[in-house]
C-alpha cells in the first residue's frame, strides 16, 4: 500500500535503517516511513544520512527517495532517517481537515461524491461532485461545522478491511481513479473520524435519536492526526468550479487559517466602524444602503431617461428622405437604455429618431415608425463611419465609429 508505514505510522519521524541500492540520487531503503507524493498528498521532507531528500515517488510499490545530491554513503550502510516533523505535521493536518470537511459536506450537500484533493502551502482544495449550489451561505456552514467538529475532539482511525465489504458499505466514500494508494492486496485502508462519544464527551445520539454518529469513513492513503483537535484552526476560503459537475472547496490549516481570519476580522470590524453600527447589523445595514444605492440608480436612470426625452421633444426636426427626422447626442446613457428611449418616442416625436452616443466607443440607435428601415440608415452609418452593428426595421444599433457622436449626428442633417 503506497506509504503505507507513513501512513500507518504518522508520527515516527526518526528511524534508522539499511541502504539497499543506489542509482546516482536515487536512494532504496530496506524501510522507510517518507511519504512519496501521492494522491494529491505531496511528498515528505527531511533527510538521509544527513543530505537533504528532495522528492519521495513510488516505483512499483517501492520508495524513491531522491536527494538533493549524490550520497557518500554506500549500499549495505546504515544511515538515520529524518523526516521534516513541521511539514509532516502540516500534511497530517490538512489531509484530515480535508476529511472533516468532506464530513461536513455529507450533512449539507445533495448527492455527494468524492472528485479529488490537493494540499499546497498555502491551501487545501478539495473537489465535490454535488448536485447543491454552494453559495455563500453554504460555504460558512461548512466553516462552522468543520470547526466544530475539531472542537469536539474526534478520535481518527485507520484500519484496512476487504475490498468487497467495502464496496456494501454506503457510509464509505471513494474514488478508485484517486485513491489508488488506498488498495492493497484486495484490502482498503480506510479513515475514520468518530463519534463524540468515542472520547466520552456526549451521549454520541444523533439529533433524531438514531444510533452514534461518525463523522466521516472513507478510503484513503495518506498521514492523519490521531484526533480532530490536532487539526487545529481551519478556515474555509473559497469555492469555484474545476469542470463540470465539480465545485472545488478551498481551506487554510493553521497560521495560513490564523492570517485569514484576521483579515476577514479586519474588514468586519472596519466596516462596522465605517456604518456605525454593531457587527452584528453590518448585514442588515448594508443589505439597507444596497437598497437606498439601487432607488438612487433607479432615480438617475429616469431622471436621466427624462433629459433625453425632453432633448428629442425640443430638436429641431429636419426632414430626409421625404420624412421627418430628429437626432440628438447623449452623455452617461448606454446602447440599450438609448434603444429603449428612441423606439418610444419614434412616431410620436418624429417618424425617425436616432440617438447617438459613447459607452467606451462612439455608437448610434436608430428608431423608426415604419415608413423606412432603422436597419438600412445603421448600414449607411457604418459604411461612412466604420464600425458595426444591426437590427430590424424598427430599431437597430450601431458601435464602434471612426466619429464622435455630433460628427454622426451632422452627418444625418446633410
Amino acid at each position: 500500500m503506497t506509504g503505507q508505514r507513513a501512513a500507518g505510522e504518522p508520527y515516527t519521524t526518526r528511524f534508522e535503517t539499511e541502504v539497499t541500492s543506489i542509482d546516482g540520487r536515487e536512494v532504496w531503503l530496506e524501510t522507510s516511513y517518507f511519504y512519496g507524493e501521492s494522491g494529491g498528498q505531496p511528498a515528505d521532507r527531511g533527510t538521509i544520512g544527513g543530505i537533504e531528500v528532495a522528492d519521495v515517488q513510488y516505483d512499483d510499490g517501492e520508495h524513491v527517495h531522491v536527494l538533493a545530491e549524490e550520497p557518500s554513503f554506500r549500499v549495505g550502510n546504515r544511515v538515520l532517517c529524518s523526516i521534516d516533523w513541521s511539514f509532516r505535521m502540516y500534511c497530517m493536518r490538512a489531509h484530515t481537515a480535508s476529511h472533516v470537511l468532506y464530513g461536513a459536506g455529507r450533512r449539507l450537500l445533495e448527492d455527494l461524491g468524492y472528485g479529488g484533493f490537493d494540499i499546497s502551502e498555502e491551501k487545501v482544495r478539495v473537489d465535490l461532485e454535488t448536485s447543491t449550489e454552494i453559495d455563500d451561505e453554504t460555504l460558512l456552514e461548512l466553516d462552522t461545522l468543520v470547526n466544530r467538529v475539531v472542537w469536539e475532539s474526534r478520535p481518527v482511525t485507520w484500519d484496512d478491511i476487504p475490498v468487497a465489504d467495502a464496496r456494501e458499505r454506503d457510509d464509505i466514500a471513494f474514488n478508485e481513479a484517486t485513491e489508488e494508494g488506498a488498495f492493497r492486496k484486495g484490502r482498503l485502508r480506510i479513515v475514520t473520524i468518530g463519534s463524540e462519544d468515542d472520547n466520552g464527551t456526549v451521549n454520541g445520539l444523533r439529533r433524531d435519536g438514531g444510533s452514534r454518529d461518525l463523522w466521516d469513513v472513507a478510503a484513503c492513503g495518506g498521514t492523519h492526526v490521531r484526533n480532530t483537535r490536532e487539526v487545529g484552526p481551519v478556515t474555509v476560503l473559497n469555492r469555484s468550479n474545476p469542470g463540470k459537475g465539480l465545485t472545488r472547496v478551498e481551506l487554510a490549516v493553521g497560521p495560513r487559517a490564523i492570517d485569514r481570519r484576521e483579515t476577514e476580522k479586519r474588514v468586519a470590524l472596519s466596516s462596522r466602524r465605517a456604518l456605525g453600527v454593531p457587527l452584528e447589523d453590518v448585514g442588515d445595514e448594508l443589505a439597507r444602503l444596497e437598497g437606498e444605492r439601487d432607488e438612487l440608480a433607479a432615480e438617475v436612470r429616469s431622471l436621466r431617461r427624462e433629459l433625453v426625452e425632453t432633448d428629442l421633444e425640443r430638436a429641431e426636426p429636419f426632414e430626409r428622405d421625404g420624412r421627418e427626422w430628429v437626432a440628438t447626442t447623449v452623455a452617461d446613457v448606454d446602447v440599450n437604455e438609448a434603444g429603449e428611449i428612441a423606439s418610444a418616442a419614434a412616431g410620436d416625436v418624429a417618424d425617425v429618431v436616432v440617438i447617438a452616443g459613447d459607452a467606451g466607443s462612439p455608437y448610434a440607435v436608430v428608431a423608426a415608425d415604419g415608413s423606412c428601415s432603422a436597419e438600412a440608415v445603421i448600414d449607411d452609418l457604418t459604411d461612412e463611419f466604420g464600425g458595426g452593428g444591426g437590427g430590424s426595421t424598427a430599431l437597430a444599433k450601431a458601435g464602434g465609429f471612426d466619429a464622435t457622436p455630433a460628427e454622426v449626428v451632422a452627418s444625418l442633417k446633410e
